[in-house]
């Protein structure tokens, strides 16, 4: 990958991040060379999944849709509650929302399968042909799991759904084996870079748990990345889950996985159809979610929610060691290189805004708007590749 490659990925991630992030008081950034383009995705297509609807009033939950593996699963659920009362349908819808800003100020074109938070959002089935027909590089589903109706503190953490392969439907496997399992091993990269830890639960390795059950990657024939943000039954989780600043962290650690996928993917092969894990067993009570896990019920909370950590601070790697331009061991270290350096910028901004007071900077005047910090993080970025 060309350093010009680097920069535009730094260039990218910056500018997205700087709508998520407050300016600090008193700061003043002195200009870059040039302003930011704003077209750093120019010509791609995301498609924004924010997992199931604000109501289902009149609908039946429980109709068979195709499953895509030649069998039938119920239509839609409602999504779990989080510990603090909040449905899931609310944290997913908010996020994406944050997540198609970045987007969309980086010049992507992004489509999204329901248009608001409070009607119906389709069925798996249909929010799949969606997809199919949206002809995005990247659909991501966005949703947050629950494994109990009370509290679980001791399960916890984020995770990516794959798919089991070979999936029968060959478009869905093509795209699901190599480019949406190479874009789901990006986002786990960006997620754990940001702080987050990967599910000790569920047979979720490193971040990825592979399953068979689950309808949406496998009648999608798009490049998919199945985000299950954190668990809603864990106090943790749920607090980050639930607040405005744990929100934006989810919304920039998706934003910066899609980003750097996108401007970091070369062609990927499918993968070896006879290599995939074996699947978690069917059995899922939430129509794209983890088996078994039963439905949070809503309460009000006793006590306030703990302000979610900062992220730690990723390690910016080593320059990689000399090779032949071109190479795959090259491809690889400059997209870990992008990453890093991506995180990098990002955490001092958390840490200076304290991220308090992003309620006032998450609401329909201001969200979308690229404020004067993305001056101060285009020049960082720039100065960074040089």
């Amino acid at each position: 990958m060309k350093k010009s490659a680097i920069r535009a990925g730094l260039c990218a991630a910056a500018v997205g991040a700087s709508i998520l992030v407050p300016v600090t008081a008193g700061a003043e950034p002195a200009p870059p060379e040039a302003a930011p383009a704003g077209n750093e995705l120019a010509g791609k297509t995301v498609f924004l999944d924010p997992g199931h609807q604000g109501s289902s009033d009149g609908q039946d939950l429980a109709k068979q849709v195709d499953d895509g593996r030649g069998g039938t699963k119920d239509c839609q659920t409602t999504g779990m509650t989080s510990l603090g009362g909040v449905p899931e349908h609310t944290i997913n819808w908010k996020i994406s929302e944050m997540v198609a800003s970045s987007l969309q100020s980086l010049g992507a074109n992004v489509q999204k399968s329901r248009q608001d938070d409070t009607g119906w959002g389709g069925c798996i089935d249909e929010r799949a042909r969606a997809a199919n027909e949206s002809g995005a590089d990247l659909a991501v589903s966005i949703h947050a799991d629950s494994t109990a109706a009370g509290e679980d503190a001791t399960n916890h953490g984020f995770h990516m759904i794959v798919p089991t392969l070979p999936i029968p439907d060959a478009e869905a496997n093509a795209a699901q084996s190599g480019a949406g399992l190479a874009a789901s091993n990006a986002m786990r990269d960006a997620y754990k870079s940001n702080g987050m830890v990967p599910a000790n639960y569920a047979g979720v390795v490193d971040g990825i748990q592979t399953r068979s059950d689950v309808a949406g990657p496998a009648l999608t024939q798009v490049p998919l990345v199945f985000v299950e943000m954190g668990n809603g039954a864990n106090p943790e989780d749920a607090a980050v889950l639930e607040s405005p600043d744990g929100q934006v962290k989810h919304a920039i650690a998706i934003t910066t996985g899609i980003v750097t996928d996108l401007l970091t993917r070369a062609d990927t092969p499918a993968a070896d159809a006879g290599a995939a894990a074996a699947a978690t067993p069917p059995g899922s009570d939430k129509a794209e979610s983890t088996p078994n896990t039963p439905k949070a019920a809503p309460a009000t909370p006793s006590t306030p929610k703990a302000t979610p950590t900062t992220p730690k601070a990723p390690t910016t790697p080593k320059a990689p060691e000399s090779t032949e331009p071109g190479t795959d061991d090259q491809t690889s270290s400059d997209s870990s290189e992008v990453l890093a350096r991506v995180m990098a910028i990002l955490k001092p901004l958390l840490e200076a805004g304290g991220v308090d007071g992003l309620q006032d900077l998450v609401n329909d005047e201001n969200l979308g708007l690229v404020s004067d910090m993305a001056s101060a993080l285009l020049a960082t970025a720039l100065g960074a590749t040089e």
